[in-house]
């Protein structure tokens, strides 16, 4: 049998077709570029089970059908990036009176391209043209990033169908934040959560009371000092559930640890919170929500310090200022990277139809002093909020600079010792460290002692946006 005899105006001869007999495991490239190459160009079919050039059915068996077919969507899931929207059916069809099955892969045009193979770490990008599939060129992969840059990753649809009995905590974290109210099922279509066929969005899927998956991990820990460089960890968790869990998973986590004190206002007492409560959850939502969902391999970092909380969240602010450090939280502009997650919690009451929601932070910190302000701050592949504990009363200040210990710099100068201290930790813009020292922002700064500095390997710098920034090398200096 032939597959024209099992599949209705089949179009043999054009380049969104392709066969195989089984899939070569010997060669997993060989046949991974198909699929990305159809995902990059317009789409395409891919059969597996079926002799190539000649069409002829080889099939499978039921089990052997199913292993193939996840033995294709394991080696998808790890090699390409992001995960191509595809279909795949079992055709059946009988021979001398047995069933037999081919595997069907309808490959939909992606809609964040390029999608990339990456095989043993070397990323490759191909392109479907005339029947074969070869490398991208330099202009096609421009080309694709232009028409790509605007997508976001939760409102892509995904082949999952819509069951309403599957969102029962996302239904009672509404009720708790609406007084009791139900989720209305007009507004999830509203806001994208499913399509006209019942098929979710990548984002609602994030929501299922069954989500299993990584896209939402989180990692939680604890530090006896005051950085991650030299002091003991107390605590280490890793949590990735759905959304709702992992909200309620990180706000658990902190506050079950964190401190609390007394303070006397006048003639009355008051119980003051390390971190105040809707600060933190202000900090939750908003890593949760801007949250880059394309970068797998990441997550949402919670790291309490003696004196600070930090949250950090995988991407940069989407599309607005890459910004290095800031307390102006309520001066920052940025937009929403997740539109579906974010009305979703819009809807939900926790979180600001307009804005970030940083102001209620400011608000939470407004009594406080310099060295208790919260502040931000972003590089190309996170944004971290950091919250000074209200109950360690020296406040998050510059004076833990460690003490070092290296040979002295040729050609050093007074401010040597000082410019690796401050910058052993964190890096730091050149404004900052003329700050921290009291000098001006000047070219005797810049040259005569960062520049000669770096140029002697004791510092390593980086450009983020316009701001040049510089850290220790930490290989050239010891903690005394």
């Amino acid at each position: 049998m032939y597959l024209e005899e099992i599949v209705e105006n089949i179009q043999l001869e054009n380049d969104k077709f392709e066969c195989k007999s089984m899939l070569n495991r010997e060669d997993v490239v060989g046949w991974l570029k198909t699929i990305a190459g159809f995902a990059n160009a317009g789409g395409g079919d891919f059969y597996i089970g079926v002799e190539d050039k000649t069409n002829k059915l080889i099939g499978f068996e039921r089990v052997g059908a199913d292993n193939e077919r996840n033995y294709f969507n394991n080696q998808v899931n790890e090699h390409l990036v992001p995960r191509p929207q595809m279909t795949i059916s079992f055709l059946r069809y009988e021979i001398k009176e047995k069933e037999r099955f081919i595997i069907r892969v309808q490959v939909r045009e992606s809609v964040v391209k390029p999608v990339i193979l990456k095989y043993r770490n070397i990323p490759s990008i191909f392109m479907r043209r005339e029947g074969f599939t070869n490398g991208a060129t330099y202009e096609e992969i421009i080309e694709m990033s232009v028409k790509s840059r605007n997508t976001q990753y939760d409102i892509l649809v995904s082949d999952v169908p819509y069951d309403a009995s599957k969102f029962t905590m996302l239904r009672e974290f509404y009720a708790t934040h609406n007084n009791g109210k139900a989720l209305p099922e007009k507004a999830l279509q509203s806001m994208g959560f499913y399509d006209e066929n019942k098929k979710l969005a990548n984002g609602a899927i994030l929501f299922a009371d069954d989500y299993q998956e990584k896209k939402t991990e989180v990692q939680c820990s604890v530090f006896s000092g005051f950085n991650k460089g030299s002091e003991r960890i107390v605590t280490i968790n890793r949590f990735h559930g759905n959304i709702i869990a992992v909200i309620q998973y990180m706000m658990e986590f902190v506050t079950q640890r964190m401190n609390h004190t007394m303070i006397k206002l006048g003639d009355t007492r008051k119980n003051v919170d390390a971190y105040p409560q809707r600060a933190l959850f202000e900090g939750v939502i908003n890593a949760v929500a801007h949250r880059d969902y394309f970068l797998d391999g990441t997550q949402i970092q919670v790291d309490m310090f003696r004196d600070r909380l930090e949250i950090s969240s995988p991407g940069s602010f989407y599309r607005g200022e890459k910004i290095g450090k800031t307390y102006d939280l309520s001066g920052i502009i940025s937009k929403r990277r997740n539109e579906l997650i974010a009305s979703v919690l819009v809807s939900c009451n926790v979180m600001e139809a307009a804005g970030t929601g940083f102001d209620k932070i400011v608000e939470e910190y407004q009594g406080a002093d310099e060295l208790h302000r919260p502040y931000i701050y972003s590089s190309s592949d996170h944004f971290t909020l950091v919250l000074p504990d209200l109950t360690y009363m020296d406040g998050v200040g510059d004076n833990k600079a460690p003490v070092l210990a290296f040979v002295p710099v040729e050609n050093g100068t007074i401010y040597d010792e000082k410019v690796l201290s401050f910058c052993y930790y964190q890096a730091h813009r050149v404004s900052e460290i003329a700050e921290y020292l009291g000098i001006s922002d000047s070219t005797y700064l810049r040259k005569q002692v960062l520049g000669n500095l770096e140029e002697q390997g004791y510092l390593e710098s980086s450009k983020i946006s316009r701001a040049m920034y510089f850290k220790t090398n930490p290989e050239m200096v010891m903690l005394n």
